[in-house]
């Protein structure tokens, strides 16, 4: 990730919030010949006592379990992407100027745990749950509850226990305030590059550095990896 201090998320709950509401992530794993394996999927973070590290649960379609050999105790790497939106220098009203990529991301180091077919069931369930909750008339596995649990075989569960993670959150922390407020404003409205949750995350930022702190402090032994 990005070498820079001005960028990093030291607080282990803001990291937490962003799986939660951000829950889209891609899972990198090593393979038996040396080559990168990536899935992308859906995780849920499990709660877990205070204190504790974080965990996670997900899911991936048979056969990327064998493929990310998540049977073999070694440890994969987990991406979350937040909100993420490009940024025109036509929106700073300073020159010189160039384009740049806001965003905020994590990386979490984790060692996998395979679930049997009962907690994977569950772990889909709850995956639906989690995203049908705000429909109005939401689909659950029970309503298909047949089908679900036939196509159900064709996926494995599994547990992701943290060992150490690292965000980043770029959201124009270099710029002037008054810049970033017009960053913001742009971030809200632009007809071709509108992102309102970036524009919150900036807000929330922007409301951070007023209040002089970064949002809490990091656990040293889960961040801080470049």
């Amino acid at each position: 990730m990005i070498d820079n201090p001005d960028y990093e998320i030291e607080d282990e709950a803001r990291v937490r919030d962003l799986v939660r509401h951000h829950g889209w992530a891609t899972l990198v794993s090593v393979a038996d010949d040396g080559a990168p394996v990536a899935s992308h999927l859906p995780v849920l973070l499990e709660d877990t006592p205070h204190g504790e590290p974080m965990s996670l649960l997900g899911h991936v379609g048979r056969p990327d379990d064998v493929l990310h050999r998540l049977d073999s105790g070694r440890e994969s790497l987990l991406i979350v992407q937040g909100p993420h939106g490009y940024v025109s220098p036509g929106w700073y009203d300073l020159t010189p100027a160039v384009p740049t990529w806001n965003y905020v991301a994590v990386h979490l180091h984790c060692t996998v745990e395979l679930l049997a077919p009962a907690e994977s069931y569950r772990v889909l369930s709850d995956t639906v749950d989690r995203y049908e909750s705000v429909m109005p008339h939401p689909v659950r596995l029970p309503h298909v509850e047949e089908y679900a649990r036939r196509i159900a075989k064709g996926a494995a569960g599994f547990r992701l226990r943290v060992t150490r993670w690292q965000g980043k959150a770029k959201l124009s922390q270099d710029k002037p305030r008054a810049v970033a407020e017009r960053v913001i404003a742009a971030l809200e409205a632009d007809e071709h590059y509108a992102k309102p949750t970036l524009a919150a995350e900036m807000r929330a930022e922007l409301g951070r550095r007023s209040a002089g702190t970064d949002g809490g402090s990091a656990g040293g032994s889960t961040g801080g990896e470049a």
